[in-house]
């Protein structure tokens, strides 16, 4: 899969442009050029190529069928294999964490992840240009949901936050590496806190990073565990790096991530999505 991940992002312009987001509509499936995805309102030097479940086409925003590059007919393949294996490894991560917490281990899947958000994402970060130091391949953020599982080439580059410092993450490409998301973080009250992390390629050469996301059913509405004790508190509003308190997130887990996907993709949700709103 890395490999055919490679031959995507080199094909000629006009063969991507042909599978763009634009071509995906409200399924927001498709690829994008480098510098199109805003972190912070910053544009990221990262270009890429977003995959959902298979699904018969849907008005409903982030469903529907995938595109693909007839130029890699191996890729849909590989992926759609590769997304089931991660979903089920997300399953087990996420049982092992209700077991932690004191739960049953089906709490999740029962309660939030039997009919999941997935979704799939590959990047090319090219090695960082010289005299950039204010830019990254992706700047401080948090993910979305409950889960993020990462697999990657083996080139250095990914940081996390851990209290104020941000540590480089082992490159070891057999590792997957998985994150917690803003969703994880408020059902728990912060004893699972959502992992600030970054990107800057550090080597000579592209860095592929495919991360897999699961996340809450679009229906699934996210409320705080009641778990007692008092070792863990929620993140503080003002250290955060978007400056949102996930206490007050409310309403369905796809109106959440609606939100997000309006503030690092502006142009295309105004043509795309909200366009496709004022049709219906």
């Amino acid at each position: 899969m890395l490999d055919s991940t490679r031959r995507l992002f080199t094909l000629p312009v006009e063969a991507k442009q042909r599978v763009s987001l634009a071509s995906g509509g409200t399924a927001w499936r498709g690829w994008f050029p480098l510098g199109d995805e805003l972190t912070s309102g910053v544009p990221d030097l990262k270009e890429g190529f977003y995959v959902g479940r298979e699904s018969p086409a849907s008005a409903l925003p982030l469903h529907g069928p995938n595109v693909w590059p007839q130029e890699v007919p191996e890729l849909k393949t590989e992926v759609l294999s590769w997304m089931e294996r991660m979903e089920t490894l997300g399953q087990r991560a996420l049982a092992t964490m209700a077991v932690g917490l004191g739960l049953t281990p089906s709490y999740f899947e029962r309660r939030l992840t039997s009919d999941p958000t997935v979704l799939f994402r590959m990047f090319r970060y090219p090695p960082h240009p010289e005299g950039a130091a204010d830019r990254w391949g992706v700047a401080e953020h948090s993910d979305y949901g409950l889960l993020t599982l990462l697999a990657h080439d083996g080139t250095p580059g990914l940081q996390v936050k851990v209290g104020d410092t941000w540590t480089s993450v082992d490159p070891d490409p057999d590792l997957i590496i998985c994150n917690i998301g803003d969703m994880l973080d408020r059902l728990t009250g912060g004893r699972y806190r959502s992992t600030p992390h970054r990107v800057r390629n550090a080597g000579g050469n592209d860095r592929i990073s495919l991360p897999f996301f699961l996340d809450p059913a679009w229906t699934a509405s996210v409320e705080p565990l009641s778990l007692g004790g008092e070792w863990a508190t929620p993140a503080d509003r003002a250290e955060r790096w978007d400056r949102a308190d996930l206490s007050t997130v409310s309403g369905p887990y796809g109106d959440w991530l609606l939100q997000k996907v309006r503030q690092v993709f502006p142009a295309l949700a105004e043509t795309v999505l909200d366009d496709a709103s004022s049709s219906t």
